[in-house]
Formats: structure tokens, C-alpha cells, sequence
């Protein structure tokens, strides 16, 4: 049994999903498909086919007959990179002074690309956000201790992470709490009868009248809702009018509503409550307990539509002392221990590297589809209503434990041509080149079906 198709069978029994359904699953390719000493294409792979089969497997539970799965793997990896232009360009996807610094006794990784981030990394340094540069920084950032730095930035809400190779990491409270963690989490929360779902007709795509909100900003959770609305979910991004988005919102919302919702506001957390009423799943990206002040915690959740599947995405799990810190893809990478790894594979032990594409934020986001599908099958099963929690550490642990890959030298420094994979749509944001979808579905073709749109492009209503 392959890596991908060994970790597909192990995501599968974990949700208690029926083992049958595994017959109509395909997987075809190996690592290495992109340079990385870590399974990154079968993480792609097992988790993309992990959602499309369990989306079809709610399908199957609605009257459909089961259909075949075929995941390519050079695909699905391609899939991981994120890579879209807009018009011709392609974004620039990091503010200048994101990235690796050396420190007085190590490295940190600095994420700045929303502002208040970016200023506040500054601030720390003693610089001033307006007129400081990249050089700046590492020149202040030579008088401090990596761990010092990393902790004051948490001690004021900021994303940065010391780099640690996997023994430092595997010493730390945190990593003994994240190890102790499954992978994701299904948790019946509440009493509820079988939710009555939208008939579905069978040239339904198998999320057909599935009313998902997505809650999220950055990347594993628009990845999520983005793969939910191509198995046929009507997702809804909701939006605060007040916050700003990344550039990569022009593809992760492909198949979305996008719409505004001032939750700072009375008259936006009512508006909330009623697209609650008629959802059926809610994704939410937002600090450890920061809806849950708002009244849109998971209990609450299940209180206002009994039979609700709410999922909850955080950096670093639930558990141990990092559960409320923020975090990103690439600053786990680098607190974990994988970018020093990686470094030491490819023969530069002084020089971490990153991987291949953010695999901890794209895995996770088919994680939240596969638990999001997953836990509505439950749903129909056993009745309830349902939590599922994934978090970046959890995947990255789990990536990890699915074993290194040998590269030669070839392997290093190449790099597959993602061209046949590519298509281009009209979008609200131009004309945008993004990947195709990897999951093919044998009876009803995922597919967008609705373009990418601006931030409130839509009123709040079901449509």
C-alpha cells in the first residue's frame, strides 16, 4: 500500500467512515513529485482524496449512487502550491519584511503581510513601520535571542516563530501536547434528530444545497471552503468590512458567495444568526475563543440550529501552552523543526528551507472539507450536532510521521510543470489562472461554478 494510500485509509477510520466506500478511491503517483525530503505529494494526495470520497460519501447517504474517485498525484501537489496569476501577473504573496532573520544565537521567521502584524514586528524592534527596511530589521534582530524574540512577540499578539530542528521541537511542552492529539477531532456536541438535507437530484454535483459558512482569512480555511463548493456546497464567506484580506482571496474564493458581516456590531451578529439558522456548517479560522464572546461559539452553535457540524481551525491545536498563540504555515514550519530538516536534506545544515509549498495550510484546508463532510454523514447517521477541530501543528505531526523521501541530485532542483494542470476564468478580480481541481469525480465533475467575487460582493442571504 502506498504512503497516500495507506494515510487515506487511516483518515477514513478515524471519521468511522464506511471501509467500503474506500473501494471507489484511485490513487496513482509517487514521491518525490516536488523537491521535498518530506511526503508532501502524498500529504496532497490522501487528504484531497480524503474529502472528495467523504463528500461523495454524504452524497451516497442522500439517495446518489457511489461513484469513483481518481486523484493524480503530480496534480494534487500542483493543487497545493496555490499558484494563480491575475491579468498576466502574478501577486507578489509576501510583504518584504516577512521571512527568516538571524538572530544573536539562531534564526526566527517573521510574518508580517497584514499590517498591524507587520507594524507591530517593527515596534518590537524599536524601529518605526513608516520608513524602516528589510535591513533594519536584521540588524536589530542581531541583539536579540531567537526564544526571547519569539516570546515577546506572543507576549503582544505577533506571529513569529524561532527555528528549531525536530529534537528542540520534540522537548518543548507544546509538541508533547500535539503529539498526544489525533489529527483532527469529531466530537458530537449536542442532541439533535437527523437534520432533513435538500434532496438531490443525480446530476447533482454531492454537496448539492449544503449551505456551508466559512469564516476564515488565511489559507487552510478558504482552502477548505474552496473545496467544499466544488463538490456542489453553497459557501458563503463572511467577511468583516473592517479587516484586510490576502491577495490569495482571488482563488481561494473561486465557487464562493463573498458577503459583510460587522460582527463588532449588533446588527452583525443578528444578521450572523439568521444565516445560521438555515446552515448546515460553520467554518471558523478565528482566534482560540474569539467567537465564542460573540455568541458564536460551538455550543451556542448547536443551541440556535440543532444538528450543525461546526469546524474550528487553530495554529496549534487546542491543547498545551501554544493553544492560543496565532500562527501561520510557514512559522510552524519553522518552530517544528521542518525547515531545519530540510536544510540538512538538500546538504545546507546552515541554511533552513522552506518546503515546497504550504502543505500544512493546504492539507488542512481538506481536512476541514473531509471533517466538514465527514461529520455531516455522522450527522445523518447518528443525529447530534457536531465539532470537528484541525489545526496546522496536528497536520504537521502527522506529516512528519509519514516518513522522509530520498532525493537525487536531479530530484533537488526539479520541479514538475504545473501548465496542464492550469485554467483560466473571468473573476471579479480580472481575469485569473489558478489549478484546476485534482479530485475527478467519475459521475458528477467537480467544478466552480460560481467566479471569485470581491469581499461583499454578495447581500447576506441564502441563496
Amino acid at each position: 500500500m502506498t504512503i497516500a494510500r495507506a494515510a487515506l485509509h487511516s483518515i477514513w477510520q478515524q471519521a468511522g467512515l464506511p471501509p467500503e466506500a474506500l473501494e471507489c478511491a484511485s490513487l496513482h503517483g509517487s514521491d518525490p513529485v516536488f523537491p521535498s525530503s518530506f511526503a508532501v505529494g502524498a500529504a496532497a494526495q490522501g487528504t484531497i482524496a480524503a474529502a472528495a470520497l467523504a463528500a461523495c460519501e454524504l452524497g451516497h447517504a442522500r439517495g446518489m449512487p457511489r461513484q469513483q474517485v481518481s486523484v493524480d498525484m503530480a496534480h494534487a501537489a500542483a493543487e497545493c502550491t496555490n499558484w494563480f496569476s491575475l491579468d498576466g501577473e502574478v501577486p507578489e504573496l509576501w510583504d518584504p519584511i516577512s521571512g527568516l532573520y538571524r538572530c544573536a544565537d539562531g534564526h526566527v521567521r517573521v510574518h508580517a503581510n497584514f499590517a498591524h502584524h507587520r507594524e507591530g514586528a517593527l515596534r518590537l524592534l524599536g524601529l518605526e513601520p513608516d520608513v524602516a527596511t528589510r535591513a533594519d530589521a536584521e540588524a536589530a534582530l542581531q541583539s536579540w535571542s531567537a526564544l526571547d524574540f519569539e516570546q515577546a512577540a506572543a507576549d503582544r499578539g505577533l506571529v513569529v516563530a524561532a527555528l528549531r530542528n525536530f529534537e528542540e521541537w520534540d522537548a518543548t511542552p507544546q509538541a508533547q501536547a500535539v503529539a498526544a492529539q489525533p489529527l483532527f477531532t469529531l466530537e458530537r456536541i449536542g442532541d439533535a434528530p437527523p437534520m432533513a438535507l435538500p434532496a438531490l437530484s443525480a446530476d447533482q454535483r454531492p454537496l448539492g444545497g449544503i449551505r456551508v459558512l466559512d469564516l476564515t482569512r488565511v489559507l487552510a480555511g478558504p482552502v477548505g471552503g474552496k473545496a467544499l463548493a466544488v463538490y456542489g456546497a453553497d459557501v458563503m464567506l463572511v467577511n468583516s468590512p473592517n479587516l484586510p484580506n490576502i491577495s490569495a482571496i482571488a482563488d481561494t474564493s473561486r465557487g464562493k458567495l463573498s458577503t459583510h458581516v460587522d460582527l463588532a456590531t449588533e446588527e452583525g451578529r443578528a444578521t450572523l444568526q439568521r444565516l445560521v439558522a438555515d446552515a448546515h456548517v460553520f467554518v471558523q479560522g478565528y482566534r482560540p475563543g474569539g467567537l465564542s464572546g460573540l455568541g458564536f461559539g460551538p455550543e451556542a452553535l448547536a443551541r440556535a440550529r440543532p444538528g450543525i457540524v461546526a469546524v474550528s481551525l487553530s495554529a496549534y491545536g487546542t491543547q498545551g501552552p501554544w493553544a492560543g498563540r496565532r500562527g501561520f504555515d510557514s512559522l510552524v514550519q519553522t518552530a517544528m523543526g521542518f525547515n531545519q530538516a530540510e536544510g540538512e536534506a538538500f546538504g545546507h545544515a546552515g541554511k533552513p528551507r522552506p518546503l515546497p509549498m504550504q502543505i500544512l495550510d493546504e492539507a488542512t484546508g481538506f481536512l476541514i472539507a473531509f471533517g466538514a463532510a465527514a461529520a455531516l454523514w455522522r450527522q445523518q447517521q447518528e443525529g447530534g450536532s457536531w465539532l470537528v477541530r484541525v489545526s496546522l501543528a496536528q497536520t504537521a505531526h502527522w506529516l512528519r510521521g509519514l516518513g522522509r523521501v530520498q532525493l537525487t541530485a536531479a530530484e533537488q532542483n526539479a520541479r514538475p510543470d504545473i501548465e496542464p494542470f492550469l485554467v483560466t476564468t473571468t473573476s471579479g478580480f480580472g481575469q485569473l489562472r489558478a489549478l484546476r481541481h485534482s479530485a475527478q469525480l467519475s459521475r458528477t465533475p467537480a467544478a466552480w461554478t460560481r467566479p471569485s467575487v470581491p469581499p461583499g460582493s454578495h447581500p447576506p442571504a441564502w441563496p
